[in-house]
This record gives C-alpha cells, sequence and structure tokens, in this order.
C-alpha cells in the first residue's frame, strides 16, 4: 500500500491542525480564567484534540506495510519516545485540567487556588508542551518516509 500525496497531505494537515489548536488553548486559556464553565469548555476540547491527535499518529501507524506485515515492534522502536512523550503529555493536560478546575470552581476569582503543587503542575505541562510539539511534528513528518509503505530489504536487515 503506497501512501498516495493527497493522503499525506491532508494527514498532515490535520496533525498540524491538531498541533496549532493545542498551542492556542495553551497560550489562551488564562483569558477565560475567571469563567470556570468556559474554560471547562475549552478543556475537554483542548482534551479531545490530544485523544485525537494519538488516534491519527496511531492510524498512520496502521497503514504502514511494516504494520500489515506483522512487525508492530519495529515501529515501536523507531517511535517509542514520541508515543511515550504524547501519552505522557495527554496525562499530565488532563491532570492539570482537572485539578486546576476542582480548585477554582467555586471562587474563581480568588488568587488562592494557585498553590504550589498547582503551580508546579502548570510549570511541567507547559514545559512537556515543547516537548510534545517537536516529538508530535516529527513523528507526523517521518511516518510518510517510503521506506514505512514498501517491501524493501531494510526491515528484513533490521529485523534479523
Amino acid at each position: 500500500m503506497k501512501l498516495s500525496l493527497g493522503r499525506y497531505r491532508s494527514m498532515l494537515m490535520v496533525q498540524i491542525g491538531f498541533l496549532l489548536a493545542d498551542l492556542i488553548f495553551n497560550t489562551f486559556c488564562e483569558i477565560f480564567r475567571f469563567e470556570s464553565v468556559i474554560l471547562l469548555v475549552v478543556f475537554v476540547i483542548q482534551d479531545v484534540c490530544l485523544v485525537f491527535s494519538l488516534i491519527i499518529v496511531f492510524l498512520s501507524f496502521i497503514s504502514t506495510y511494516i504494520f500489515q506485515a506483522g512487525l508492530v515492534g519495529i515501529l515501536v522502536t523507531q517511535f517509542r519516545t514520541a508515543i511515550l512523550v504524547s501519552l505522557a503529555y495527554t496525562g499530565l493536560s488532563i491532570t492539570f485540567h482537572v485539578t486546576s478546575l476542582n480548585k477554582r470552581w467555586d471562587d474563581p476569582m480568588s488568587p488562592k487556588w494557585w498553590n504550589p503543587g498547582l503551580l508546579i503542575l502548570y510549570v511541567v505541562q507547559r514545559f512537556m508542551a515543547a516537548i510534545y510539539y517537536y516529538y508530535y511534528k516529527r513523528t507526523a513528518l517521518r511516518i510518510a518516509d517510503p521506506r514505512f509503505y514498501d517491501d524493501l530489504a531494510w526491515f528484513k536487515e533490521y529485523a534479523s
């Protein structure tokens, strides 16, 4: 199964769209810090986008020749770091969203909800976002390598 240019372009645009959406959500979500319901909706949309971006990466994996030949271990080895970073970032984001909404829901105007634990979680989540953006973009570009879609000798050597 060959990856057509149109299909690759559309998959890449969707993946870049999810990255941009997450960047925008992370950048501008504090605008709604005094509106808990709006912030809840923004956080839910962001988390759904993160889950969809993971699904799209796994769909890209499934469409490769290597996956269809049953050599899933090669893909896992090639993209292990990207998968772990994506899962960690998604988990951190959901944890931060739930924790921050629990703290600020009743009194969003109070500055008391920024406790040290939440602040550390916020900083770690934002730092992990930068790492996630790098690995997700790298994965989206690497998965388009024609080697993953052809029956070539490179993975026979790799497998042995």
